[in-house]
């Protein structure tokens, strides 16, 4: 995405006359143009980042996040590849251990697991094999999760399976200001990061600008969204809006819900996320993927670990239903909503609050 060229006035031809230039007013930018101007830039600065996946060049990608990189670029550096997951992440483990620093697009979430085991074997474990000899700074944007009207295998939400996966950084933005940012950290990395993208998210909106953006916390921060006093919402990725809703929607009922954007499940940030339920003493925490064994049970154990005695309830989850993903019909069901965040904040037992 670039900014609008500005506008000129006054009358072409004339002797002596300027023209003078009126700066139009930047449109609001979306989180996918924040991702892809980020991988323009990174491009434009260094020569070893190449984008590569299906559809990435003469389409531009699904969502349309690489559209006219491979004009500027050429198709040497946004490539189209066959559909082969697996072969596009062992091409990128090549490109890596020859110096270059691949951006690897996968279509959709599902699409991503005839990879995995490229992934678990080699990308993972590479520079622990190697005694840290030889890093893969690989980037593996995955854009996942409901909310689109998308069928199986189109609206997973699979980040458990690359957090139980030691050897890779895990981080998923919620802001158009977090997109830009983390995909340039991501890319700069010399560790292996899989950029988990919230589809439904990709259209919202922010005032950013591509041509001064916003600092942001680095990979392995959360930050606090929303301040509160009663219970502390834990969240990450296309669960934060609806966290944010239900914290505007608690202050009827008198509650003062606090917000914690996670951002980087893995590194994951224990002492932002500690002292946000040590003020609180209460926690849900928030998110689309399952509850057996998701991302969830983590959660609250290392917060349960670390905080305990300052808990006046026990940690509680709202996610995903335990089932593959339902029919688009049936998905306001199975998602987390407003409602199912409210009723989970009043099971936090405030009787037991003196």
């Amino acid at each position: 995405m670039t900014a609008s060229a500005p506008e000129t006035t006054g009358t072409a031809g004339t002797t002596g006359a300027r023209p003078v230039r009126r700066a139009r007013t930047a449109k609001p930018a979306t989180l996918g143009q924040a991702i892809g101007r980020a991988l323009r830039d990174a491009m434009a600065e260094d020569a070893a980042v190449h984008v590569l996946g299906e559809d990435v060049g003469t389409l531009g990608g699904v969502f349309r996040i690489t559209d006219g990189l491979a004009a500027e670029f050429g198709d040497d550096r946004c490539t189209d590849t066959p559909l082969a997951e697996a072969g596009i992440l062992g091409t990128a483990v090549g490109m890596a251990m020859y110096g270059l620093r691949p951006v690897v697009e996968m279509q959709f979430d599902a699409f991503a697991y005839p990879s995995f085991e490229q992934l678990a074997s080699h990308v993972a474990k590479m520079r622990n094999r190697t005694r840290g000899a030889m890093p893969l700074p690989i980037t593996i944007r995955i854009p996942y999760g409901g909310g689109i009207g998308g069928v199986e295998h189109h609206s997973d939400s699979s980040e458990a399976y690359y957090m139980a996966t030691p050897g890779l950084h895990v981080v998923t933005p919620a802001t158009v200001e977090d997109a830009y940012g983390m995909l340039r950290a991501a890319i700069a990395s010399d560790d292996p990061v899989v950029f988990m993208e919230p589809k439904r998210l990709y259209w919202s909106k922010s005032d950013w600008s591509p041509e001064a953006p916003a600092e942001v916390e680095p990979i392995g921060r959360a930050v606090v969204r929303r301040t509160g006093a009663d219970a502390t919402l834990l969240t990450y990725g296309p669960s934060l809006p609806v966290c944010l809703e239900a914290a505007e929607a608690a202050r009827a009922d008198g509650r003062q819900l606090e917000v914690v954007d996670l951002r980087s499940l893995v590194p994951f940030d224990d002492e932002t996320v500690c002292a946000s339920v040590r003020r609180t003493g209460r926690a849900v925490v928030v998110h689309e993927s399952t509850g057996f064994a998701g991302p969830g049970a983590e959660i609250a154990a290392r917060v349960t670990e670390r905080c305990f005695h300052h808990l006046e309830a026990p940690v509680l989850r709202v996610a995903g239903l335990d089932i593959p993903y339902p029919p688009p019909m049936l998905e306001r069901h199975h998602l987390p909503g407003v409602d199912r965040v409210l009723d989970a904040v009043e099971r936090l037992q405030w009787e037991a609050r003196s």
